[in-house]
């Protein structure tokens, strides 16, 4: 059939059908270039003595036969068993041959809406896995940060997207505070990178930073001897590399300081706090706080294997080595009412 009769016949099918197709083609084409295989990432890495037992985190176990098609093992310590998917993202998802389709579609970064459509799956069920796939990112590759190192808060507004607003009057999306400064309204990240890559984004508390909040963003990557800190005036810094005993450098925003002796600035974290927020607002409308930590999880990782060429297959084996992802996605709401007790 030529091609413009093809065109022709694609035309008269209903949009849905449409998008469904050209997702089905893509997957395809993918598959045959570039195959994430999401099971066999797991199951690999256990058989090759990689991974850990999701139970007591011992290192060694056995081969313990199958159970409904999964590879069972057996646990020398604790003598439990489990299959290559306890503990991880797949854990209870039982439209398995979906799983690479969706990584697929998720790196694209397409909505909740066409990933609906192109896998014929519920909305709800699309959301559901995109943060029991982004729980398997919360605490890879957190390395610790060495030289010059710069650090500085940018605040998001508190959003309860998804959520029937009860405690105040509805806003639209996008919206600003009634209160000037900062204030309750206003979610705090720690952005923390140095010269090297090496990346943190932590959402820190509600309202104005304090010094414990940057210790427990970034103290335990923070070493006395190899690490330069720069921030802003901000008191909690100084008081934070005070107590830590690590070169401090100021920028004073009040003379419109920008650099200092050539070398020292924050202007890389201020480019990033810029980077994070358009991708946010612009590829997602805007995130709930109570899911503000996966995507900057997110944003962390897509940064790290920005510059490779298979990116797909190296998202697909990250997210695959947590074999605590579910325990961390379950434990969603408790970190988000911790969040909101910062209020008081």
């Amino acid at each position: 059939m030529e091609l413009v009769k093809i065109k022709s016949e694609l035309l008269k099918l209903p949009l849905s059908d449409r998008q469904r197709l050209i997702t089905e083609v893509l997957l395809k084409d993918n598959e045959q270039h570039q195959t994430c295989g999401s099971q066999h990432s797991r199951r690999e890495l256990l058989n090759n003595r990689q991974g850990s037992c999701p139970h007591c985190g011992h290192n060694k176990y056995v081969k313990f036969g199958f159970k409904s098609k999964s590879q069972r093992y057996k646990c020398k310590s604790c003598e439990r068993s489990f299959t290559e998917y306890t503990g991880t993202w797949m854990a209870g998802i039982h439209s398995k041959q979906k799983l690479d389709g969706y990584l697929n579609i998720m790196m694209q970064e397409k909505s909740l809406d066409k990933i609906k459509v192109a896998l014929s799956m519920n909305k709800k069920t699309a959301f559901d896995w995109r943060h029991k796939v982004l729980a398997s990112l919360s605490d890879s590759d957190k390395d610790y940060f060495t030289g010059i190192t710069e650090s500085d808060e940018t605040f998001f507004l508190n959003s309860e997207k998804g959520r029937k607003v009860t405690n105040r009057d509805p806003r639209k999306r996008g919206g600003t505070s009634k209160t000037r400064g900062v204030n309750s309204d206003q979610v705090a990240v720690i952005v923390t990178q140095d010269r090297k890559g090496a990346l943190d984004l932590t959402v820190a508390t509600m309202g104005r930073l304090k010094k414990i909040d940057i210790k427990n963003a970034i103290g335990s990557r923070i070493k006395p001897n190899q690490t330069v800190l720069c921030s802003d005036a901000h008191v909690s810094y100084k008081g934070f590399a005070k107590d830590n005993k690590i070169e401090h450098h100021k920028l004073k925003g009040v003379i419109k300081q920008r650099i200092k002796n050539g070398v020292y600035h924050i202007q890389h974290v201020n480019s990033t706090h810029n980077k994070v927020k358009k991708w946010i607002d612009n590829t997602f409308w805007g995130v709930s706080t109570k899911y503000l930590q996966q995507y900057l999880n997110w944003y962390r990782i897509k940064e790290k294997i920005k510059n490779r060429n298979d990116k797909l297959n190296a998202f697909t084996q990250k997210v695959s080595e947590n074999c605590l992802a579910y325990q961390k996605y379950k434990t969603i709401d408790s970190c988000y009412k911790n969040l909101l007790s910062t209020l008081n």
